[in-house]
């Protein structure tokens, strides 16, 4: 396991030039690229001492290879961080199965029926991969607790477990996760008596969560939304890509998902729309504000990386130049936040700052409904509570006050 060169032996060997194609394509430097080859050469050689064919790297053949490293003394590219790139392409490439994506830890019982649950939800339920990964990671605590002999065992699980289980949730969740999570948990509780996992249905005894009265949304002033525009320095390529994401954000009111799921092919320059990719499916056109449009128009001709992989407009300014995730999206605004000296925030603070700017400007609540893509009015409503001198007429006069 000799990394000081990327010298080649064992069954890998056909397949590096191809690898360092592909590490070439997605903007890898020449030293981190050369990094990743004697990785390559590493694992080859170590599947020729061991025996293996390179469609026998599984699971257990890479936490081997692994704990082999840290064994004879490496420090670096220990971790199964470090071979994603590598077992990613594999993949790809049919060298390695793709039903076979090493993991770091075995496959369990509780990884297996959530695995079933997902693809029910989507399948199913029609649910968005996203929101359906939302749904697993809420139950699965209450399936781990039930699992300690390695077994699924709900068959004896009780109201009273499910209470239990609710009221430790509480303790560390806000209100509106908390109600996210009875839905997760009803539905979960449902599929399970449906594939038979349970005997009987307890879906109706999860107790609901008390509602608050919603607060009024969180927003920006206009001094505060022009402070985190200039927070990015758009000499820059991250900078010039934050700013056009931002301005986005503050201008059409856009979601961080929003902003993550734009194609090159969504903007219709001559016509002067952009289509949004929303939640559940949902398409819809909006006109692109002149502002905006400038702003993303710099970003793909002074900072979009050349060998940025698919169509996709907003991407990584470091190898991989893969596309940004809605996480990705949020923390570029939680980081500009900082810059500007705001109290850090995420990208919905500006979709809320969008629907108040349009307020403020004179919109009625119709319009930015529109704009937002709310599905009800009833969605639209919450901005009524920050125009308090449009609110102040209605207001009944204190008692005894002369009003």
């Amino acid at each position: 396991m000799d990394g000081r060169s990327d010298r080649l032996s064992g069954p890998l060997m056909p397949y590096r030039a191809g690898f360092a194609g592909e590490l070439a394509r997605l903007g890898y430097t020449s030293d981190s690229a050369r990094q990743q080859l004697v990785l390559f050469g590493s694992l080859s050689r170590w599947l020729a001492t061991t025996g293996r064919a390179s469609g026998e790297l599984d699971a257990v053949a890479v936490a081997e290879f692994l704990a082999e490293r840290r064994r004879i003394g490496y420090a670096q590219f220990c971790s199964l961080r470090a071979l994603t790139p590598l077992l990613a392409w594999l993949g790809d490439a049919g060298v390695i199965p793709t039903s076979a994506t090493p993991k770091t830890e075995p496959v369990t019982e509780v990884d297996v029926l959530l695995e079933r649950y997902r693809r029910h939800l989507i399948s199913e339920r029609g649910m968005v991969a996203a929101a359906a990964r939302g749904y697993v990671d809420l139950v699965r605590p209450l399936l781990v607790a039930r699992s300690a002999s390695g077994d699924v065992d709900l068959q004896g699980l009780t109201a009273a477990d499910i209470e239990e289980f609710l009221l430790g949730s509480s303790a560390r969740f806000a209100a509106k996760t908390m109600q996210r999570l009875v839905s997760a948990l009803r539905s979960f509780l449902g599929f399970a008596y449906l594939v038979g996992v349970m005997d009987s249905s307890l879906a109706a005894v999860v107790p609901a969560v008390a509602c608050h009265p919603a607060r009024p949304p969180r927003f920006l002033s206009a001094a505060d939304v022009q402070a985190l525009l200039d927070s990015c320095d758009r000499t820059a390529r991250d900078g010039c890509r934050d700013y056009a994401m931002m301005l986005a954000m503050v201008r059409l009111g856009l979601r961080a998902g929003e902003i993550a799921a734009l194609r090159l092919e969504d903007i219709a320059w001559r016509a002067g729309e952009i289509l949004v990719r929303g939640k559940g499916g949902r398409l819809d056109r909006l006109p692109l504000p002149v502002d905006v449009g400038q702003a993303i128009a710099d970003w793909l001709r002074r900072g979009r990386p050349a060998t940025a992989s698919g169509r996709v407009v907003f991407t990584r300014v470091r190898a991989p130049h893969a596309g940004l995730t809605a996480g990705g999206v949020t923390q570029a605004v939680a980081a500009g936040s900082r810059r500007a000296g705001l109290p850090t925030m995420h990208a919905h603070r500006l979709r809320h700052s969008a629907a108040t700017g349009m307020l403020t400007a004179g919109a009625s609540l119709t319009e930015i409904g529109q704009v937002l893509r709310h599905g009800s009015q009833l969605s639209t409503s919450i901005y009524a509570k920050v125009d308090l001198a449009r609110l102040a007429p209605l207001a009944r006069p204190w008692p005894g006050s002369r009003r």
